[in-house]
């Protein structure tokens, strides 16, 4: 199938639905790429190819998504029979007997997975590059990063090799990668997705999954069919008013969107993702929206001082179960020093300082969500510097302290988002000289990514970029 990558998630399901095309030729179309691309961007970590061709010739659930290729990040998500390395040396033995409950409402969606793509180490750093699986890289220009954690779905998707794939966001790690890559990446609100892989809410909200896509119909028709409460859950998402896929052929009227390239170092961006920031505010003030320059205006250092003792128990909390279930403790050269780190920092927490954490974090969250109160949308970049190459932050080889720094200076914007529970959404609308992508986030009030369905798809046809095509393409 030559022109399989022309088409997103849901035009492919449209060709099997008039059987114009198997799903089993779809995945022969997916596997070929992979063995051509995968040498160039080491995207996928697994292949699962034969249980990909038998799941093919098999019934199908008639979702969405029938037939379509599609690939787990290897983190957080079990696939049953399938390794989930985390990304790390320590976990590689690991195999998982039955398939986790967001796994299960991708097969339902129709999706059939073929692999299971790259994550950094424990889904710690905003850039896919491990000592386990190795740098993962972005098709626009093989020399730069693709983001993480989600790079490895990030990388295939761009290439064209899956229209769209599973990626998680614990502090970016949907945004991170969608902008590096040209997709669209939306961190939904929390437990919008229930929290259900193995029935332990490991970041304590923090982390949400989703998918990152090349069009903003796959993102909203996936989310129709996953978002949905999980029986039974005791903090599930307020409803939605109506189907994503119909929020976005609706207007989203005139909104008051907020802009600003306010950092929480007070250091000034890149000036080529300022300019691409000023330009997207004149766009939108160009559709009609009421446009204003103004900042979070939070307290950024309190914020995230604060989250830092319950993030670092609860990751230690995660390793104790981890490690019950490989049988031992790592080794310190099976942790990258980050994460050694990380691990050391957690289990010198008390259970008074986690609960402070908490306590503190929820108080400031009100600071974010106030902001809201007379905002509908609140725009910036998602990176503050242009794409940054391999090596450039380095878990491997560089100090942790080093590795931190860098990721402040490159993924400013993210976290506040995270904290707060708040939908959050990256869109392809620039692109910078060197040829690489520029990604606008675009975050709205809890629980309504209705409205940035809305704007996106009013976006997309505005400044359309699906015929854009990286160096690694198809």
């Amino acid at each position: 199938m030559k022109d399989y990558s022309e088409y997103d998630g849901l035009g492919l399901a449209e060709l099997v639905h008039k059987r114009a095309v198997t799903p089993g030729e779809l995945v022969e179309a997916a596997i070929e790429r992979v063995e051509h691309h995968n040498p160039t961007l080491n995207a996928v970590v697994y292949k699962g190819f034969d249980d990909a061709r038998k799941w093919a010739s098999g019934p199908l659930p008639d979702g969405p998504f029938k037939g379509v290729p599609f690939l787990i990040k290897d983190l957080g998500m079990p696939v049953a029979g399938w390794p989930r390395s985390h990304g790390s040396k320590f976990a590689r033995g690991v195999i998982d007997a039955e398939d986790g409950g967001l796994t299960r409402r991708y097969r339902q969606a129709g999706v059939i997975p073929i692999g299971k793509s790259n994550t950094p180490e424990y889904g710690i750093t905003g850039t896919t590059e491990s000592a386990a699986l190795g740098p993962c890289r972005n098709p626009w220009n093989p020399a730069h990063i693709s983001g993480g954690s989600s790079g490895g779905a990030a990388s295939a998707v761009a290439a064209g090799i899956v229209p769209l794939a599973h990626a998680s966001d614990g502090l970016g790690s949907i945004r991170i990668p969608a902008a590096c890559c040209g997709l669209v990446g939306l961190k939904v609100t929390r437990d919008r997705n229930p929290n259900m892989p193995d029935g332990f809410d490991y970041a304590l909200g923090n982390v949400v999954d989703h998918v990152v896509s090349r069009t903003v119909r796959d993102s909203a028709a996936m989310l129709d069919a996953t978002g949905y409460p999980e029986p039974g859950s005791p903090y599930p998402a307020p409803p939605k008013e109506r189907p994503y896929v119909e929020e976005i052929t609706r207007s989203p009227g005139k909104l008051r969107i907020a802009w600003s390239s306010e950092t929480p170092s007070g250091r000034p961006i890149d000036p080529e993702i300022q300019a691409a920031l000023e330009r997207t505010a004149a766009l939108l003030k160009g559709l009609g929206h009421e446009v204003f320059e103004r900042g979070l205006g939070i307290d950024y250092r309190a914020l995230y001082a604060s989250r830092g003792p319950a993030a670092a128990g609860n990751f230690a909390a995660g390793m104790d179960r981890l490690i019950a279930l490989v049988g031992r403790e790592p080794e310190e050269d099976e942790l990258e020093p980050l994460t050694w780190a990380t691990l050391k920092a957690g289990r010198r927490q008390t259970g008074a300082d986690a609960m402070r954490s908490l306590q503190e974090t929820r108080m400031l969250n009100r600071q974010t969500l106030a902001f809201f109160e007379d905002v509908d949308v609140y725009l910036t970049p998602v990176l503050g510097t242009p794409v940054p190459e391999i090596g450039f932050i380095d878990p491997v080889n560089l100090e942790p302290k080093e590795v931190n720094r860098r990721q402040g200076r490159t993924f400013p914007y993210t976290p506040p988002f995270n904290y707060s529970g708040q939908p959050s959404l990256s869109l392809p609308l620039e692109m910078d000289a060197a040829g690489l992508p520029i990604g606008m986030m675009f975050s709205g009030r809890y629980a309504d990514e209705a409205t940035l369905f809305r704007l996106a798809a009013q976006l997309e046809k505005e400044a359309p970029w699906k015929d854009r095509r990286p160096r690694v393409w198809g």
